[in-house]
Formats: C-alpha cells, structure tokens, sequence
C-alpha cells in the first residue's frame, strides 16, 4: 500500500516569506518547474536528488539547500522511504536577483549552524505571535546566506552597536503590547536588521525576541497575581492568544499561567 502525501503549508505575516512548506512524500515526484521566488530547502528525514540547470544534486541531512527563482528544477526520492522536508519561499526582499548564479552553482550548502537556525525558522513561523522571532532568524539566515553566496563581502560590525542596541531595547520597551516588526525597528534607527539583532544580542547577551516576551511574562505575572483570567491577561499583555501566553510563560517561569494564579495564598 502505497503511503499517502502528507502536507502542510499556510501564508506567513513575516516580511519577505511568500509561503511555509512542510511536506512527506514518498514515491511523489517532482517534474521541471519553476518558481518566483526562492526555496529555501531542509530535509528532516530521508533525501531528495534533483536536477538545476542540467546539474544534479542531493538534500541529505545535514544540507541547506537554496533553490534560485525562475530556474528549472525538478525533484524525487533518493531513498526507498521517500523524503520529510519544511520549505520556506522567500520573495526578493532579502536575497536579490545578482545572487541567482551563485544560487545555481552551489545550492546545497554544508553549514551546520544555517541548517539550525533554517530549524529554528520553522519552528518561530508555526507559532502566531512569534513573528518578531521569526524576522530576527530569517535576517540573520539570509546574512549568513549572502556570505555563502558572496564569500568575498564581509560582514560589517557597526561602530554605533551600545547607542543602536539602547534604542531598540527603548522601542521594544515602548511596545510591548502592540509589538513592533523587525523592519519598522530598523527603518526608525537607520540600520540594517542583521546588524541591529546583533548589536543587541551583544549588548545584551539576549535576542530581541527573548527580550520582548521576558517583558511581557513579566506584565503577566504582576497580572496574574492580580486575580485576572490568563484569556484577559493573554490579550493585556501582548500574546496572541492563551496558548502563545501559556507556551512562553511556562517555557520563562517553569509552570503555566493557570497553575501560577492558583499559587497565591488565599
């Protein structure tokens, strides 16, 4: 009996992901294709073999793949067991169209620390509320991405990192519940996202996203002990809903919201 495709995929509020991917095939192949925008490949179990502009590849385990928009590619099991792979499109926003050759002579790329944070990309992209996560990942993923392609270009350390770390922790600060996007923050203080996750998580020794929901576990547990319900103290804090709140706060305080309340003394 032939195993049924199983398949996931859904839009994302990320600036620059046209869509998420989860996939396992087993005997499904891929004929000639091509796409707008660029793939984003890592494979969770089995491999895949596919052909780009006449040349083959493989995906095992440990590789990243970086399929180029607009060039032909196809795409098959290389095991008996078929394939398990998560897929990020991503549009021209961080990774432009002068980087489509280098794409094409070397898509897969052996990068074990890219090949974790593509993980941690997915996992930031399967949770509404983490979008501030998933940003800061994916720009620190196509910085490191860029250098693969362009090996020649180094990455520049701003000198101003203590002043742009300050303003970003004051953004943050100053939005903690409506939140800000990666994007916005960079605009306001003149620098590169890459550059200002870093500066941050320098000055700070914590990623921005880690110090954005700190502070609104924080908020909550003041709450909590207030008497309100985790629903309301869900939405006063900035969580997208109950869960995204539980998820973080027992992941932060060691216990759930729920469990946390009960703890008062009567």
């Amino acid at each position: 009996m032939v195993a049924q495709p199983e398949v996931s995929a859904w839009r994302s509020r990320v600036p620059g992901v046209v869509e998420v991917f989860h996939a396992h095939f087993t005997e499904y192949a891929y004929p000639m294709h091509v796409h707008e925008a660029w793939t984003l490949l890592i494979v969770d179990d089995g491999a895949v073999r596919y052909d780009l502009d006449r040349h083959e590849h493989g995906t095992p385990h440990d590789t990243v793949s970086l399929l180029p928009p607009h060039v032909p590619h196809n795409g098959s099991p290389a095991t008996a067991h078929g394939f398990r792979k998560r897929v990020v499109y991503l549009d021209g926003t961080h990774l432009g169209e002068d980087l489509i050759g280098s794409a094409v002579d070397g898509p897969d790329l052996r990068d074990p620390v890219l090949r974790r944070r593509v993980g941690q990309l997915h996992t930031a992209l399967g949770h509404p509320g983490d979008e501030l996560e998933a940003e800061s990942r994916l720009t620190l993923i196509a910085e490191r991405l860029r250098t693969h392609l362009r090996p020649s270009t180094p990455v520049a350390t701003p000198r101003d990192s203590p002043i742009l770390a300050r303003t970003l922790r004051e953004l943050l600060d100053g939005h903690l519940t409506q939140g800000i996007g990666l994007d916005e923050a960079a605009r306001l203080v003149h620098a590169h996202p890459a550059h200002l996750v870093r500066a941050f998580s320098g000055a700070y020794g914590i990623a921005p996203h880690q110090y954005l929901m700190s502070r609104r576990v924080d908020r909550a547990r003041r709450l909590l002990l207030e008497g309100r319900p985790p629903g309301e103290v869900a939405s006063a804090t900035g969580f997208y809903d109950q869960s995204h709140l539980t998820r973080h706060f027992k992941k932060l305080v060691g216990v759930t919201p729920g469990r946390y309340a009960r703890s008062r003394p009567a």
